[in-house]
């Protein structure tokens, strides 16, 4: 293997910085030292500099001498360059950008168009309910049809959502973390927050000469505004906001004292939110498909399956690219298979049934690709908006701590993987890839690669995605993402580099409440000491703190967290809806 772009030599640079601190054993700024205790010498800047905008990083120098090995997409100790005031730093690999252009270049001169993306995303589905990262058969809902196309994929194995839904639908469409796009957990019930006024992946691709089609959960905003068709799309049939919303205040079964109580039941019709499998095209009305109640909602992810293959066999005469953006009902708790799926996985639970029918649905879409000609020349993307749901039994498995809700790798590591026949390399990687990076892949695709996006974008609209356009290209290509970020509410929390994750807060599901289900809504949330870190290859459960004997690696991963709360006060954090405290 060629040796990889590392930079060894950073400059001393003073640092603000408070753990640093905590780990020597000294007071924190502002603080007098005891006494008998010297101030603390200046600390050097453990994080590589950020090279100036658009400066691309040169070819890999020779490996520096010393023991043992360095591995790819292992960037503690690379340097990074901003495309664009307003982007965030990415790896650059010159000669992995070069061939991935080569390749895509050739490829639009086969076709004549630029390549299609579907997005499949999937609801509430954990890291290892498909048979890919280990579930599948083994847990009792054999995934064979999504395994397949795995199998010929580029499996990502540390992609990140955001904890729960809306905001990981938002950070899709927008590029930006729920920081930036201000939805900072799911509307519900007619609460407000949307996707409004934001620069949009289906308004972008849609000016770059994409035909533009959703399908299914939307949950980024019912008012007009935020409706799909208002903000991209030319074609849009599916539901509003979550499947929950549709069922658990009509079903005797889950909430008696709302169902068997008429003026209660009639309190929850009189809220501002559409009850209905609805359609609507660029810039027209909403239109009653149906109404979603406990037996309408057992044929959805039939219906709109049949509607997305309808999609796509249009689509093989026409002589624009596509952009299909198709989110499943399943398997958001309560899920309700039809006679067909029901006792259908050999675990015979409603989540199980519901993934034996996604693997079907996925399959369908997949099987008519291929029929019509297009597979060649489409991006799939494969992935869940988040972690397991944990309080609602019974629900999706994850092989690491916590679920949906909170930062713990369970709530935010989900099944991912990327798939173009003819030009993705099946493997799997463990380079870090965040589902907001989707953003900057797509446009890259339809024209508009690294620092060329901040021309689509407003000055203050920052992006926080990162081009991964030639990882998912280029033959055994490289993360362009150094660091992923978690957060919690608008509090950018901690970052993750290579296998160390480092986090300034601890969920606790459990604190509060001992009995029932526990999940990432549930408990207390409590601060750090000064320094939690874990190391992910041994430690996946993250219940082995490591800061202290790992106090270089530490300082370096709170230097990341630091460098991006910087960027806050450059582009500050913004707020539709997010947690009450």
């Amino acid at each position: 293997m060629p040796p990889r772009n590392v930079h060894t030599s950073t400059p001393p640079l003073r640092r603000a910085a408070a753990l640093s601190l905590v780990l020597a054993c000294t007071p924190r700024p502002g603080e007098r030292p005891a006494t008998g205790q010297e101030p603390p010498a200046e600390a050097p800047e453990l994080a590589p500099p950020i090279a100036p905008e658009g400066l691309a990083e040169p070819e890999a120098a020779a490996r520096p001498p010393g023991p043992g090995y360095d591995h790819p997409d292992q960037f503690l100790s690379a340097r990074t360059s901003r495309p664009a005031a307003n982007m965030e730093p990415v790896v650059t690999h010159a000669a992995q950008v070069r061939a991935a252009r080569d390749e895509l270049a050739a490829l639009q001169r086969r076709t004549g168009k630029r390549p299609n993306v579907l997005i499949f995303l999937m609801d509430d589905v954990g890291w290892m309910d498909p048979g890919f990262n280990g579930g599948g058969v083994s847990l009792g809902n054999p995934t064979p049809q999504i395994d397949r196309v795995a199998a010929e994929s580029l499996v990502l194995t540390s992609a990140y959502s955001q904890p729960s839904c809306s905001p990981t639908r938002a950070t899709i469409m927008t590029g930006q973390y729920p920081v930036h796009h201000g939805i900072l957990r799911p509307p519900m019930y007619g609460q407000a927050g949307g996707l409004e006024g934001a620069v949009t992946l289906a308004r972008l691709l849609s000016e770059l000469g994409y035909v533009t089609q959703a399908i299914g959960k939307w949950h980024l905003g019912e008012n007009k505004g935020s409706q799909p068709q208002n903000v991209g799309f030319d074609d849009f049939r599916g539901f509003l906001s979550v499947s929950d919303m549709y069922t658990e205040w009509r079903d005797p079964h889950f909430n008696p004292e709302i169902a068997l109580s008429p003026a209660r039941t009639a309190f929850i019709r009189s809220l501002p939110f559409s009850r209905a499998d609805v359609h609507a095209v660029r810039g027209g009305a909403l239109e009653t498909v149906q109404v979603i109640d406990l037996e309408t909602i057992q044929d959805l992810d039939q219906e709109w399956a049949a509607y997305g293959e309808q999609f796509l066999r249009r689509m093989a005469d026409e002589s624009r690219p596509f952009f299909l953006y198709y989110n499943t009902r399943g398997c958001h708790f309560d899920n309700y298979p039809n006679p067909h799926y029901r006792g259908r996985s050999r675990a015979r639970t409603t989540y199980s049934d519901c993934m034996v029918e996604m693997d079907d649905v996925f399959g369908r879409l997949y099987r008519t690709l291929e029929q019509t000609g297009q597979v060649d020349n489409t991006l799939v993307l494969f992935t869940s908006d988040n972690g397991p749901e944990q309080e609602v039994a019974p629900y999706g498995r994850t092989p690491f701590r916590g679920g949906k809700g909170s930062t713990w790798e369970g709530g935010v590591r989900v099944p991912t993987f990327a798939s173009w026949r003819g030009t993705i390399t099946a493997r799997r990687s463990e380079g870090l890839f965040d589902l907001a990076d989707i953003f900057n892949t797509a446009l890259a695709l339809a024209g508009r690669p690294g620092g060329e996006l901040a021309a689509l974008m407003p000055e203050d609209r920052y992006v926080d995605g990162v081009d991964q356009t030639s990882f998912l290209v280029a033959d055994d290509g490289e993360s362009n993402r150094r660091s992923v970020l978690y957060f919690w509410n608008d509090r950018p929390v901690g970052t993750r580099i290579d296998e160390f994750k480092f986090t300034t807060i601890a969920q606790l599901p459990q604190l509060v409440t001992q009995r029932g289900q526990q999940g990432g809504f549930t408990g207390a949330i409590a601060p750090s000491a000064g320094a939690m870190m874990f190391n992910l290859y041994t430690n996946p459960q993250e219940d082995d703190s490591i800061a202290i004997r790992h106090a270089p690696v530490a300082l370096a991963l709170e230097a990341e967290l630091l460098r991006y709360r910087e960027v806050l006060k450059k582009f500050p954090a913004r707020k539709q809806i997010e947690f009450t405290q």
